[in-house]
């Protein structure tokens, strides 16, 4: 069955909306699929409605933001309860955290002589529909900014004291994940994402109570990809994979590609 566990929709950064999700997921064959907002949970209940309704599989899941060494990593939860109290302060904590680092971006770019308004921006509101978030919006309706690719390496930088928020450690979102009934994976461990490379990275997380690893991923060369099945099938880990679809908001990444089957998957008790 082909599968996509690494998908986003309007409830984060993604474009599409549950049923243009469910529609999508058809056209391109897939059986089995995963909405995975960023620290949100918002619309996998139509969207799990929509799918069983058109004969897919579906688990509830959600991409949460954590912090270790002032690096950002990103821990899939899998199977998760998604009424859980605990996951969902949680996803408000870092909903909220997140809010708060678009409203310190823009007036961190003011105090760099950027033609931004502070006050402009508070009462900013832009169609979800267009992905991102609001700070990112603004800036290309300002023509500040050209999209998502120009926004990470030319305005969220050092040089403007700009970079992720300090959200909670690994080992607490882990925790919340466990107690909503869900598994969880590390998301895009041999990506681009994680400044020092992946043996860095997997050298961080040794010590870390993750059920697996995501193996395949749009973002992951064939090298990092094995490396990260070796590991998985080394300690009896989960193997997860998916595309990091926005929909139509980041430029590269297609639903259902890189292609996966769930049978180069370890899912365990999930399906």
């Amino acid at each position: 069955m082909r599968a996509d566990l690494h998908i986003h929709t309007t409830a984060s950064d993604g474009t599409w909306t549950p049923e243009e999700l469910v529609e999508q997921a058809l056209f391109v064959g897939l059986g089995l699929l995963a909405v995975t907002d960023h620290d949100s949970v918002a619309n996998v209940a139509e969207t799990a409605v929509l799918a069983q309704a058109a004969g897919l599989k579906f688990l509830p899941a959600a991409e949460i933001c954590s912090t270790k060494e002032d690096l950002s990593f990103h821990i899939l939860g899998y199977g998760i309860d998604i009424n859980n109290k605990h996951l969902l302060e949680l996803t408000r904590h870092n909903e909220n955290l997140l809010r708060q680092k678009d409203v310190d971006s823009i007036a961190l770019l003011k105090r760099d002589g950027w033609p931004v308004d502070c006050e402009e921006f508070a009462a900013y509101a832009y169609d979800r529909r267009r992905g991102g978030w609001a700070a990112l919006a603004y800036l290309e309706d300002k023509g500040l900014c050209s999209g998502v690719n120009d926004f990470f390496q030319r305005i969220f930088t050092t040089e403007h004291d700009l970079g992720f928020p300090e959200f909670p450690p690994i080992n607490q979102v882990v925790d919340a994940i466990h107690g909503a009934g869900g598994i969880a994976i590390c998301a895009h461990a041999a990506s681009g994402f994680h400044g020092p490379g992946l043996e860095r990275v997997m050298d961080l997380l040794r010590t870390e109570p993750l059920d697996g690893f995501e193996c395949y991923h749009s973002g992951h060369s064939e090298a990092g990809t094995q490396r990260l099945l070796r590991h998985c099938q080394k300690h009896n880990l989960y193997i997860t994979g998916g595309s990091d679809c926005h929909g139509t908001f980041v430029p590269g990444r297609a639903l259902g590609v890189p292609y996966v089957d769930t049978s180069m998957l370890k899912l365990g008790d999930l399906l």
